[in-house]
């Protein structure tokens, strides 16, 4: 029997981890064939792949990014093979399998929740093994009545099968993210989360996991991504996971994880901070909201003191990679209440900041509660929210247009020492800059414009001016060593104009050539000729005490910015004081 496990992805370097899961489960008895795409692969290129595979049953994994592209290409293969069962599993139709039922009679069955089980057994119904009637967890449509049946006893994950041991997967791990988990379920109860919903945590079996990272090491896996929603519940656990790490990583391997940061020991980070290889670990830590009543509201316990102190801990280590999440649109939390969340963990300076947007989930608590709190949301997935009794459209807009600009300028890390500058020494908070410069852009149509790199240092360049607060020769010498470190060659048109004359630039090199301790001893250091130096450095003018900015302090100072290129290095900076060169 042909069977076809398919999903779409967001992206091409995603992995879907369940369908893993449902096909090491369905063997040896079944050997199903995964099937991948992506939300922006055509329907019709889809349906024709599954088509050729000619299955008896396909099962489909559900998200709420996906959901509905899936749907049209269920609608369309079921067209073109009406013979075709069709199973939809996951998330975004565990909860709510009445509406997808009635909505799309093309479905044949749903499953809902862990489905290895499930899916399993309804392989064998078809095959005529065993009766609907034994089936735990699913739903289908019986002469138009709806028909559900109980969900089994949780699977004991100790005896799960290794998802990752499929050959056909091996040439990808290199390139695409690969999902592991060691645990399922959450111990809290977060009211816009599925993950509240499943009461517990259980693990898989401890060196089961340690194999399966050494396998996906061994294969070239350069990105694991751990999906336990809280991988830290457990402080032994996480020790031993991380000293496993450590101990047996491999060069160019990077593992990410979900972490709750308040529950997470000082001596754990010290550890970390102590033997962890710089750049292994990348912690994700969702703050969501500092409003303790809005906190309160959605049944999220959370110490933001010793929050702090974790991501405190963990930057000031240099080892670990930081992305924290918040979410606009929570019960309660007004526009100046947001400002007030985004400005407290901005403080914190982490390497991302996550500006998400309230998704009233099926199933979720805060969907039950939409009403009480005056939610106006997409009926249509993700089900992201209009506004609500304290926020406003017009409030959710502004917000968005600050996330784009967050999104661009901070996240991209494309202008790291121009953007420091501005959020502490020109405008009154960081969420101001993002604000301000996010309806200028959204004010000038730049939202609906593609931009290269240039653009970016343009427009912003072009934003500090009409607003007129900031100190635009400090400014500009930022935003041009910024837009020089992201250059391995001597850039052909800077974003700035052309500020020296050739026969003042060519005195200058002159002495360069002649003395080239004008620059510092680094540079002397490289011994360049001068056929060299004219190809491989670049001479602009520049306001700032070079040492002093690599201490992170902005000093002003008059003279020259010299960067040499090297392919495949990091460019090098020199600083020239004017009066050396007069």
């Amino acid at each position: 029997m042909n069977i076809v496990l398919a999903t779409l992805n967001a992206k091409y370097i995603h992995t879907n981890l369940a369908l893993r899961c449902l096909k090491a489960s369905a063997q040896p008895e079944f050997n199903p064939t995964i099937a991948e795409y992506t939300i922006k692969d055509t329907s019709f290129n889809i349906v024709s792949d599954i088509y050729l595979k000619k299955p008896k049953v396909v099962g489909f994994s559900c998200y709420i990014w996906n959901i509905e592209e899936t749907l049209k290409v269920v609608r369309l293969l079921k067209r073109v093979s009406p013979e075709t069962i069709i199973v939809l599993g996951g998330p975004e139709v565990s909860y709510d399998s009445n509406y997808w039922l009635r909505r799309m009679e093309e479905i044949d069955f749903i499953v809902m929740g862990e489905g290895e089980v499930s899916f399993k057994q309804l392989l064998h119904y078809v095959e005529g093994n065993v009766s609907l009637q034994e089936i735990p967890g699913i739903c289908y449509m019986q002469d138009g009545k709806f028909m559900i049946h109980p969900q089994g006893p949780k699977i004991d994950l100790r005896e799960m099968p290794s998802p990752f041991r499929f050959e056909e997967d091996i040439p990808h791990l290199s390139k695409r993210i690969t999902y592991i988990e060691t645990s399922r379920g959450c111990p809290f109860s977060c009211q816009f989360c599925l993950s509240s919903i499943e009461v517990g945590v259980r693990y898989f079996n401890r060196e089961k996991v340690k194999e399966d990272i050494r396998y996906l090491m061994n294969h070239n896996a350069k990105i694991i991504k751990f999906v336990d929603r809280t991988f830290n519940i457990s402080r032994s656990y996480a020790m031993e996971m991380f000293q496993f790490l450590i101990d047996e990583h491999r060069p160019g391997v990077v593992f990410q994880f979900e972490i709750t940061a308040d529950i997470m020991r000082p001596e754990v980070i010290q550890f970390l901070n102590d033997n962890a290889p710089a750049g292994l670990f990348r912690f994700e830590i969702g703050v969501q909201s500092t409003n303790e009543l809005t906190n309160e509201l959605v049944k999220r316990k959370q110490n933001f003191a010793k929050l702090t102190r974790t991501v405190t801990m963990v930057k000031e280590g240099g080892k670990i990679a930081q992305h924290l999440d918040l979410i606009a649109g929570l019960p309660e939390e007004d526009y100046a209440s947001f400002k007030q969340t985004f400005n407290d963990v901005f403080a914190m300076g982490p390497e991302e900041l996550q500006l998400g947007f309230l998704k009233l989930l099926r199933g979720t608590g805060l969907r039950v509660q939409a009403e009480q709190y005056g939610y106006v949301y997409v009926d249509q997935a993700p089900y992201e929210i209009f506004a609500n009794n304290v926020l406003t459209f017009d409030d959710m807009l502004r917000i968005k247009q600050a996330e784009d600009v967050l999104e661009k300028y901070w996240n991209a890390h494309r202008l790291d020492r121009t953007v420091a500058y501005l959020v502490t020494e020109t405008f009154d908070t960081p969420f101001d800059f993002f604000q301000d410069f996010g309806s200028y852009w959204e004010e000038k149509g730049w939202s609906r414009i593609g931009h290269q790199l240039e653009d970016l240092f343009k427009r912003l360049e072009e934003f500090l001016m009409q607003d007129g607060r900031a100190n635009m020769d400090v400014v500009r010498s930022l935003m041009k060593i910024d837009y020089l470190a992201h250059h391995q060659f001597q850039p052909r048109k800077p974003w700035w104009e052309k500020e020296m004359q050739k026969e003042a630039q060519s005195a200058i090199y002159r002495k360069i050539i002649e003395n080239p301790q004008l620059a510092g001893s680094t540079f002397a250091g490289l011994n360049l000729h001068e056929r060299e130096v004219y190809k491989q450095t670049l001479l602009v003018p520049f306001s700032l005490d070079l040492h002093q900015l690599e201490q992170e302090q902005v000093v002003s100072k008059d003279g020259y910015l010299l960067t040499f290129f090297k392919s495949g290095q990091a460019p090098q900076f020199s600083f020239i004081a004017k009066e050396q060169v007069s």
